[in-house]
């Protein structure tokens, strides 16, 4: 598919999406703010469609405990987890006309390579090709890095500094010891937050693809990192067969079992919810032949992780990370130790308690509370959790706090052997990642079910939408506006909304329009009702796909619509 082709299937599905309810943009009288959309009444539906699939895997399916957090954060937060220092993109500035750039963006193209490389190659490499401006072909300005948080004032005046939230994980860090106790201190468990994120992004563009205010759904399963190598369930998943683009080796269609054996994949946690991940695709219906997980290289990792897949799409304008599986470690929770002084580590109790001998640092809190202050807690907690050995002697010793170096001198600490009776031991947990951006499937999954052929001569555009996911499950058309027509149909209408289903009724225009308006957005099955049903008691049902239409009786309308949708039905 040509450059001009792919625009135009992108142009059209979003042509599709504005007219018929899924997706507006925000604040259009005032001519719109780019990175903001608005879900219309049919997108919204298809939205939640999405995100209730998501629940039915980890919320029910994994038995993960799902909770709702605010969207802004104080600003120690984010100093502990690294936001403030690394969350950042390159950006360029045009000398002309004053336009923004995500200077990576401008190389991605015609030089890919260098386009994933550190702020000055990516300079470097703007220079050596000459890149220009590509609204006014201006010369462009030294690269920098942009944060990309928002930031607000908590309360009035300037007393706290807080921040949007770029991702929904912290929350679950925050509330990890509520949730330990919660699962009666006792790992793995998973938390999982549905919720919006916001990134004030250079150059947002693409739809909803690149947003400022957009839509997660993620998870934090909290393991032992001891148990990292063996899932409970690995094995119900270890056949499917997936298309990987691993960093170092060649790509490949490879069984997860097989990936994970042959060190492709790091363990049977990352594999497993990379398996995970894909039917939950594959069932929200993106395309199998359009699909492949890519792992992340080292240059392109998140600061956070040891290890990281991203599922990607294959639509109109190229491959789109739409969801990422990453390796955390342990990094989140000692970075938030560190910084606010609580202990967020579990506890491995032995099955026999043990007698142990070590060399430990020992604080001196009559030392380090007039000193310290404020700080002398998480100071404690710090030189707690140094290894003594070779400290013997220290005229001082260094711990990390809020980002910063404090020294901490002999006075204040002392190192001994002690010796202690020992029931088990404190370990900080490992984080597995899943990470799935609600607005790129959506999105994915509008432009995989579009189809567009000739009817008559003109362009007929039919939604391909699984039908579980269809926003509409059932068209309701009485062939004309009769009343003892209309009755029938409300009667229909209501039996099915009472069942659950999402219906739509129409009265208006030929029968052909309607089906035709239906097809455009996606509704599976279509039941019309006519005069000979008003005899019989039955209804013509038709299905979206293959135009089949059969008659069926009226008093079994709810279980057949269901069995069709559950797949255990075709109309014939």
């Amino acid at each position: 598919m040509n450059a001009m082709a792919e625009q135009d299937v992108f142009s059209k599905v979003m042509e599709l999406a504005k007219r018929r309810g899924f997706l507006w943009p925000s604040y259009e009288v005032y001519g719109g703010v780019a990175g903001f959309y608005d879900y219309g009444p049919l997108g919204a539906q298809l939205r939640l469609g999405i995100e209730n699939l998501w629940r039915r895997y980890y919320v029910r399916g994994e038995r993960f405990a799902e909770i709702s957090a605010p969207a802004i954060s104080p600003e120690g937060v984010f100093r502990a987890s690294g936001h403030l220092e690394k969350f950042a993109d390159v950006m360029t500035e045009c000398k002309k006309c004053g336009e923004a750039f995500r200077a990576d963006h401008l190389l991605k193209e015609k030089y890919p390579e260098e386009a994933a490389g550190t702020m000055e190659t990516i300079a470097r490499a703007l220079r050596e090709h000459g890149v220009k401006c590509s609204s006014c072909k201006g010369e462009l300005g030294e690269p920098f890095q942009f944060n990309l948080m928002f930031r607000t004032n908590v309360g009035p005046g300037m007393k706290r500094v807080g921040y949007l939230r770029p991702e929904t994980a912290q929350a679950m860090f925050m509330d990890f010891t509520h949730l330990y106790h919660f699962f009666r201190d006792k790992l793995p468990f998973g938390a999982v937050q549905l919720g919006r994120g916001y990134r004030n992004e250079i150059a947002p563009r693409q739809g909803i693809i690149r947003l400022r205010e957009f839509h997660m759904a993620e998870a934090e399963i909290f393991v032992d990192p001891k148990e990292k190598g063996k899932h409970p369930r690995f094995a119900n998943l270890a056949g499917d067969v997936l298309h990987l683009v691993p960093a170092k080796d060649a790509e490949c269609d490879i069984s997860i079992g097989d990936a994970v054996k042959k060190g492709v994949i790091a363990n049977e946690w990352v594999g497993y919810y990379v398996g995970i991940t894909s039917r939950f695709l594959l069932e929200a219906g993106v395309d199998r032949k359009r699909l492949r997980f890519r792992q992340h290289a080292s240059t392109e990792m998140a600061h956070y992780a040891a290890d990281c897949w991203d599922a990607e799409v294959q639509l109109s304008f190229g491959w789109t990370e739409v969801v990422g599986v990453a390796d955390r470690t342990s990094y989140d929770l000692e970075a938030h130790m560190r910084v606010s002084g609580v202990d967020l580590r579990a506890f491995n109790r032995f099955e026999q308690p043990r007698t142990v001998q070590k060399v430990a640092v020992v604080p001196n809190p009559a030392k380090l509370g007039p000193k310290f202050k404020g700080q002398a807690k998480a100071i404690t907690l710090a030189l707690s959790a140094l290894d003594g050995n070779g400290k013997e002697g220290a005229e001082f010793l260094e711990v990390e706090l809020e980002g910063k170096t404090v020294r901490v001198e002999k006075d204040c600490f002392s190192v001994k052997i002690v010796t202690e009776t020992v029931n088990g031991e404190w370990f900080t947990p490992h984080v597995i990642e899943p990470s799935y951006g609600i607005d790129r499937i959506l999105y994915s999954v509008l432009e995989h079910a579009y189809f567009e052929t000739k009817k008559e001569g003109e362009d007929y555009v039919v939604l391909k939408l699984r039908p579980a996911m269809a926003p509409v499950t059932v068209g309701i058309f009485p062939l004309a506006g009769k009343d003892e027509l209309l009755v029938v149909a409300a009667d229909i209408d209501a039996r099915l909304r009472s069942a659950g289903l999402t219906t739509y009724s129409d009265d208006s225009g030929s029968i052909g329009r309607r089906y035709a308006r239906m097809d455009e957005v996606g509704t599976p099955y279509c039941v019309t009702v006519d005069f000979d049903g008003l005899k019989d008691g039955t209804v013509t049902v038709r299905d979206r796909d293959t135009t089949k239409q059969v008659r069926v009786p009226v008093s079994q309308i709810v279980d057949i619509i269901r069995e069709l949708i559950d797949g255990k039905r075709k109309l014939e």
